[in-house]
């Protein structure tokens, strides 16, 4: 195998329990990511890594095979770069490259992943994320006061310097920086996405209502 993606969808959620099986048009929300992958002729196999019994059962219904996660590698404060590391370690053959696809982020452009893995191949890089331009006024608070942190006040919006977060959609990396607790490393390609789908990332109702709302539209 020359390319896998992992989706990795534990079950112990606690703003939202049992999102990843919580139906987003009709599919299981860890579905969509695997249906994504199975759609794209580079990627030779689909892994589930879970610890959730529901999930599995949904994963293997969709035709990704399942790697049992362990309970010690499932905890709220476990990295997800365990996880992926923990799926490479359990396989007899390593591939040489991992696509990332979170459950939470179910709602992707259509072309994304034959796009990132053009620039990835092209600019041979080990790895590539996604991101998105934050059109925000950010400032901290300190000692009951606001500090302004990219802009001076009054500025307008437009004018600000631009800054950008990374949106969860697409993660490409090279399986030997995984297998050294990395996914995102120094020179890593910052891919920027201009989408709506770019704000999606379900960790609360609110959130898996916005996800509906976009399904919604952009599926009419």
């Amino acid at each position: 195998m020359k390319t896998i993606a992992i989706i990795p969808a534990r079950g112990g959620s606690k703003r939202l329990p049992g999102k990843n099986s919580m139906l987003l048009g009709g599919i299981p929300l860890v579905a969509h990511s695997i249906l994504y992958a199975q759609a794209d002729s580079r990627i030779d196999a689909v892994y589930v890594s879970t610890d959730d019994a529901e999930i599995k059962k949904i994963a293997i219904a969709y035709g990704a095979q399942v790697i049992d996660r362990p309970q010690h590698l499932a905890g709220d404060l476990e990295p997800t770069v365990t996880a992926l590391k923990h799926v490479l370690e359990s396989l007899e053959s390593k591939p040489e490259t991992v696509v990332l696809l979170q459950p939470t982020n179910p709602l992707r452009p259509k072309n994304l992943l034959q796009n990132a893995f053009e620039i990835y191949e092209k600019g041979r890089y080990k790895n590539l994320f996604t991101v998105t331009q934050s059109h925000q006024k950010l400032g901290k608070i300190k000692e009951d006061k606001f500090i302004p942190f990219n802009y001076e006040p009054g500025q307008r919006s437009q004018d600000l310097e631009p800054l950008y977060f990374e949106n969860g959609l697409l993660y490409i990396c090279k399986s030997e920086l995984i297998l050294n607790d990395t996914i995102i490393s120094k020179e890593a390609y910052p891919m920027l996405i201009d989408h709506p789908f770019g704000s999606v990332d379900i960790d609360t109702l609110e959130d898996f209502d916005y996800a509906v709302y976009l399904h919604k539209k952009h599926t009419l």
